[in-house]
């Protein structure tokens, strides 16, 4: 009822702003007609971390700001050295979106002079929620009573299928009035049945951990982790949280996911990104980390996106942009990203699109062991892996990669890849044979490859990847479960571009070290001398008389050579090794230079 009636406000809305279409004209006419209507609401909102607590959330018929601190107020009014280490992100006299005020305790930073009247100006219907002393102070900047509502600790309806309640926040001890109302609190709001707490300022005490559970795990927490300390207390400032303090209480409250906050304001009052990121590896815990996310996802998790990653950069933003844009019919999807030593703005990039992230040092890593490290903190019952290079051509991927598995079909899926246009020519020629636009062509019974492939949760916790493997974790994983009874298809439809960004030598050792692992996973495969020149003359044959036909041998020729002269080379070297790589070998291999 709730999503029709806010779909019939919206139409209403867009015909008297002569914004009347098609869809809007549909609408009002089942409305009078008295026809059932049913409007699909995303499980997920917009975020904007404005800097200290700050913060906005966009829902589908809401807009809430949480403390924002859009101004230089703190400098100008209390200490002429708490200057701003952000920018402002949006002026408050042109934020004309507003629809509730959330303010959390009378601090200036959180309850500012110079924000607040300018924010209600300018979003004229907005309302302001907060504990007693901050309606006080609302009172004495002239407010009208009929826009202040006090913060209480049971739920309070904010609009359809949000609402929320007061929690208690310690700053630094919980303080209440005569009446047992709370001087500073956080939030609980609740959206489509999900959780979500904004703690304000609070040191953690039991009664604040208390005042959390009680009302069911959390989904995603906002918490502060500016720590108090000696010598920011001897100047005034009064901390909350520690880094470890935070994470310990989002495990007790079961939260899925922490976005950190109160961290980067004041150079007085910060944390480090570096440190945040430090405990938070240490510790591995339960939860995913968004330092700086823009949208948060509520779904119930169905599909786990489980990407490998060393130095992405260059192609990880398009595809976790992309994947928010699958269209999976109402399944919930989280990404959890295992890097095992980036330089390059990875983690920043991850971070940033709300990613999960997991870590593999150098010294343990394996493909096979980066992805069980992956697999086990999945919260789906399918498991989605693709390379952190690689792009879905279309919005259905992922529901088409997932979709065999969905169906009882298969256990294991794999789906098509196509060279980018940096591709090398006979990459591009080896991708057509073994990914075939059909289903019928080149397929073997176990062969799969992970750079665009899904299982399920239940086999990969019965077999998981080999971790000793050089590569073909995949396929050797998937010979187990072929050998078990279990199935391995081919989905064509779900297709990625698979941008391989390699020198020479590196071409060689992933080659190499495929054939080192074939060796372990069917060792009847021998490849000698004179098979490696037949191969390479064949391959290079075949490549030059397919880009003669294309009209692009000129260009092409010499690079096929090259090309197929160190796969071929890599083959041979791998295939003839029959003994346990040293250190230094596997750095060669996982870590090229």
């Amino acid at each position: 009822m709730a999503d029709r009636e806010y779909a019939v406000a919206s139409a209403k809305r867009r015909l008297i702003n002569c914004e009347f279409g098609k869809a809007e004209f549909e609408i009002l006419r089942d409305e009078i007609l008295g026809r059932s209507l049913t409007v699909s609401t995303p499980a997920r909102f917009s975020v904007r971390l404005l800097g200290q607590s700050g913060c906005r959330m966009e829902f589908p018929n809401c807009v809430i700001y949480v403390d924002p601190y859009l101004s230089d107020s703190v400098r100008e009014l209390d200490a002429s050295d708490m200057v701003r280490q952000v920018p402002i992100p949006q002026s408050a006299a042109e934020t004309i979106d507003a629809t509730w005020l959330l303010l959390t305790h009378d601090h200036i930073d959180h309850c500012d002079p110079h924000t607040i009247p300018q924010m209600a100006q300018a979003s004229s219907g907005m309302r302001m929620l907060g504990p007693f002393p901050v309606l006080e102070r609302l009172r004495s900047w002239g407010f009208d009573e009929s826009r202040l509502v006090l913060a209480e600790e049971c739920w309070q309806a904010l609009a359809p299928d949000i609402r929320v309640r007061a929690v208690p926040a310690a700053h630094p001890e919980i303080v209440r009035n005569p009446s047992g109302h709370l001087a500073c609190v956080g939030y609980l709001i609740e959206y489509l049945g999900h959780l979500i707490y904004h703690a304000g300022d609070t040191a953690l005490t039991q009664a604040v951990i208390d005042g959390v559970v009680m009302h069911g795990p959390v989904h995603t927490a906002f918490l502060p982790v500016n720590e108090r300390n000696f010598f920011r207390e001897r100047r005034g400032i009064i901390g909350n949280m520690s880094v470890r303090d935070a994470f310990g209480f989002a495990e007790e409250i079961k939260a899925r996911q922490v976005v950190p906050v109160h961290w980067d304001m004041f150079a007085a009052n910060e944390a480090l990104p570096e440190e945040i990121r430090a405990v938070y590896r240490r510790m591995q815990p339960n939860f995913g980390l968004l330092l700086s996310p823009r949208v948060i996802t509520l779904a119930d998790v169905r599909i786990t996106v489980i990407i490998r990653t060393l130095n992405e950069a260059r192609h990880l933003s398009t595809l976790l942009s992309r994947l928010p844009e699958q269209d999976l019919g109402g399944l919930g999807h989280e990404v959890v990203l295992v890097d095992s030593g980036s330089t390059d703005g990875t983690l920043e990039i991850a971070e940033r699109y709300g990613c999960r992230i997991l870590h593999v040092g150098r010294k343990e890593f394996s493909f096979g062991r980066s992805l069980n490290r992956g697999c086990q903190a999945a919260q789906g019952d399918i498991l989605a892996i693709i390379s952190g290079h690689c792009l879905p051509t279309d919005r259905q991927w992922l529901a088409r990669l997932c979709r065999p598995l969905l169906d009882d079909e298969a256990n294991y899926s794999f789906g098509r890849q196509l060279g980018g246009v940096d591709t090398h020519f006979s990459e591009q020629r080896i991708f057509a044979k073994y990914f075939p636009e059909s289903l019928d062509v080149g397929q073997k019974s176990f062969y799969c490859n992970n750079a665009n492939a899904a299982l399920r949760y239940s086999d990969w916790e019965r077999l998981r990847f080999d971790e000793n493997l050089t590569g073909l974790e995949d396929m050797e994983l998937a010979q187990r479960l072929v050998g078990a009874g279990g199935r391995v298809v081919y989905v064509p439809e779900a297709a990625v571009y698979h941008h391989h960004q390699e020198s020479w030598g590196q071409i060689q050792r992933r080659f190499e070290r495929e054939a080192l692992a074939l060796r372990r996973i069917m060792p009847q495969v021998h490849v000698g001398a004179w098979d490696v020149a037949r191969y390479f003359v064949t391959s290079v044959y075949k490549d030059w008389i397919c880009a003669w036909r294309e009209g692009i041998w000129p260009r092409t020729a010499w690079g096929v050579v090259r090309y197929r002269w160190h796969q071929y080379r890599g083959i041979y070297e791998g295939n003839r090794q029959h003994r346990i790589l040293s250190h230094s070998e596997k750095e060669k291999y996982f870590y090229p230079e």
